[in-house]
C-alpha cells in the first residue's frame, strides 16, 4: 500500500512543495503508525519553508508542526495505546502526510469528541496563548494586556482566553480584522497608523500588566515600556537567525537588570522535549474547555491536506482572521 506526503523542495515560495508517494511499512518497536486527520497550517510552517529560523531544516523535510489523528497499527512493545485511539503528535515538522510514524510514549490523547479541525488548532497555538499568559506572566483575573499580533491564530487564542479570564485587553491589528478583537471584548489599535505606545499610556496610566509580542522588533522594547511595576513581557516570535536570537536574549537580560521591578522572556515550545508534564496538563486543559464549548478557534479555511500549497498561500496572503487547517478527505 502507498500513501502520501507533501514535501519542500527548496527555498521560496509554495511553489517549491511536491507531493510524493511513500510505502506505508509496518511500525517499527515502539512506534505507532497514525492516519492523519487534521494538520494545523503555521507561521513556523512557512518560516521553515524560506529557512527563516536559526536552525535551519535541511531539505526535502515535510512541514506540518503536529497532528491529530488515529493510531491505525502498532509496533511491538506498545501497550498503552491502541488502535483506533485518537492522538496528537507535537513534532515542529513532518505532519502534511496522510500517515504519519511516532513514537507511541510520545503520543497525546485526544478526547475522540472533539472535532479534528478545532482541536489541532490547541496544539500550538492556543498551548501558546495558554502558556505565556498562565506559566509566563501569570495574569490574574481583571488584568491589563497588551496583544501584538492579535488576529492570527494565536492572537485570536489570545482574545478567547484573555475574555474567558475577564482581562481588559489591547490589540494590534490591521482595521479589516478589528471586529473580531471587537467581538472579544478587545480596544483593537492600528498599528499601521496609529502609535500604539500613545494610545496605551493614554489609556492606561499606570501601565499594563502583561504584555504579549508576536511579532518582534521594535516592538519588543516598545511594548516593555507600557508595562507597569510587577509587569511582565512575553515574547514569542520566531528570532528568525542566529544573530537575531542572541540580539534578543541581550534585551531579555538587559531588561531583567534594570531595577524597576519588571520583567521580560522569551517563550519556546522546545520547553516540551525537557519537560512534557507541563504540556500534558494545558493540553488536557484546553481540551476540556473545548468540549465545554467554552472556547470556539476560528477557522478561517479548510484544505484537504495534499492541497497544503494552497493553504499556505492563503496564510501568507495575510488576509486570514484565526487559523488555517488541513483536512483529510473525509472530514471536508
Amino acid at each position: 500500500m502507498k500513501y502520501h506526503s507533501v514535501i519542500v523542495t527548496g527555498r521560496g515560495s509554495p511553489e517549491v512543495f511536491k507531493i510524493v508517494e511513500n510505502d506505508l511499512r509496518t511500525p517499527h518497536a515502539g512506534e505507532a503508525r497514525i492516519k492523519v486527520l487534521a494538520v494545523p497550517v503555521t507561521l513556523p510552517d512557512v518560516q521553515a519553508r524560506y529557512g527563516q529560523s536559526p536552525f535551519k531544516i535541511k531539505l526535502p523535510f515535510t512541514p506540518g508542526y503536529a497532528i491529530i489523528g488515529i493510531v491505525d497499527e502498532l509496533g511491538a512493545g506498545v501497550t498503552h495505546v491502541a488502535v483506533g485511539d485518537r492522538v496528537a503528535a507535537f513534532m515542529g515538522y513532518g505532519g502534511y502526510t496522510e500517515y504519519i510514524y511516532w513514537n507511541a510514549a510520545q503520543l497525546i490523547p485526544v478526547p475522540a469528541a472533539l472535532d479534528p479541525a478545532e482541536a489541532v488548532t490547541l496544539l500550538l497555538n492556543y498551548i501558546v496563548a495558554y502558556q505565556t499568559l498562565r506559566r509566563s506572566a501569570k495574569v490574574k483575573a481583571g488584568g491589563k494586556v497588551l496583544i501584538i499580533g492579535a488576529s492570527g491564530g494565536i492572537g485570536t487564542a489570545f482574545l478567547q482566553l484573555g475574555k474567558l479570564a475577564r482581562l481588559k485587553m489591547y490589540g494590534l491589528a490591521s482595521p479589516s480584522k478589528h471586529h473580531t478583537l471587537i467581538e472579544y471584548g478587545a480596544t483593537p489599535i492600528d498599528y499601521h497608523t496609529q502609535d500604539f505606545v500613545a494610545v496605551i499610556r493614554q489609556a492606561e496610566p499606570n501601565g499594563l500588566d502583561a504584555v504579549f509580542d508576536g511579532m518582534g522588533g521594535h516592538y519588543f522594547a516598545r511594548g516593555y515600556s507600557l508595562l507597569k511595576r510587577g509587569g511582565a513581557l512575553v515574547g514569542y516570535s520566531n528570532p528568525l537567525s542566529v544573530s537575531r536570537t542572541l540580539k534578543h536574549l541581550s534585551q531579555v537580560v538587559l531588561f531583567n537588570l534594570l531595577p524597576n521591578g519588571r520583567s521580560a522572556s522569551y517563550y519556546g515550545t522546545s520547553k516540551s522535549r525537557l519537560n512534557r508534564r507541563p504540556f500534558l496538563e494545558d493540553w488536557a486543559t484546553l481540551f476540556q474547555l473545548l468540549a465545554e464549548g467554552k472556547i470556539k478557534p476560528i477557522i478561517a479555511a479548510k484544505f484537504p491536506i495534499l492541497e497544503a500549497a494552497q493553504a499556505n498561500e492563503l496564510l501568507e496572503s495575510r488576509r486570514v482572521i484565526g487559523n488555517i487547517v488541513l483536512l483529510a478527505p473525509e472530514l471536508l
